[in-house]
């Protein structure tokens, strides 16, 4: 796949064009949310295209009670496909072993617990649904390793990522969520960010 023909015939396109762009290459698709704050964008877009796709989420055992309230209401009404992948360990039972989650100074334990609550989950979807395409609601302006990416990139794994709203700003995206009236999760909170910009970790395999 030429990515700078690809990026540059997308770049003016709609995220249900770019949706639609994907799921035309005829290759296996999957989706992903975090069931984050503004999640329910990416969900729409897929289930006016294609409901039916696969939509990886991986619960890390510590959302939020408003984040699984505004799921189930997401799922209901939007009628995803969504398919939800945990850790082998509950919250509670880590959080007694383990002291809880490490801190932004614990460098070594925070990349120890990213890998036991996101990414082992996130590596079980890949091998059961072998992706060639990931579509992802990632965005240009979140962090500095985005801003390296393009609409459409391939991370080191060899999957296609496709980004419908890679160029769209924090207003595009609220204005999305009024304009469709959907709900959005006001209090959410990834365990393994540690801080704003960071990244979760399933992006950095690049």
């Amino acid at each position: 796949m030429d990515l700078d023909t690809v990026n540059k015939t997308l770049r003016d396109a709609s995220a249900t064009e770019v949706v639609r762009w994907a799921l035309s290459q005829g290759r296996r698709t999957i989706a992903t949310t975090s069931m984050g704050r503004n999640a329910a964008v990416m969900l729409h877009l897929v289930s006016q295209v294609d409901a039916n796709l696969p939509t990886i989420w991986v619960d890390t055992g510590y959302n939020l009670r408003d984040t699984y309230v505004v799921a189930e209401r997401l799922i209901r009404d939007l009628s995803v496909n969504i398919q939800v992948y945990s850790p082998q360990m509950t919250s509670e039972r880590r959080n007694a072993i383990m002291g809880g989650i490490p801190t932004v100074d614990e460098e070594e334990r925070h990349q120890g617990f990213t890998q036991d609550v996101k990414l082992e989950p996130f590596e079980r979807a890949l091998a059961e649904f072998q992706p060639e395409i990931w579509l992802t609601g990632i965005r240009h302006e979140e962090t500095e390793h985005r801003k390296t990416l393009d609409t459409v990139s391939v991370d080191g794994r060899g999957i296609i990522k496709v980004a419908p709203i890679f160029y769209w700003s924090e207003d595009d995206v609220e204005n999305y969520m009024e304009q469709s009236a959907l709900p959005t999760c006001k209090h959410y909170f990834d365990p393994t960010k540690a801080h704003d910009g960071r990244e979760c970790g399933l992006h950095m395999q690049a």
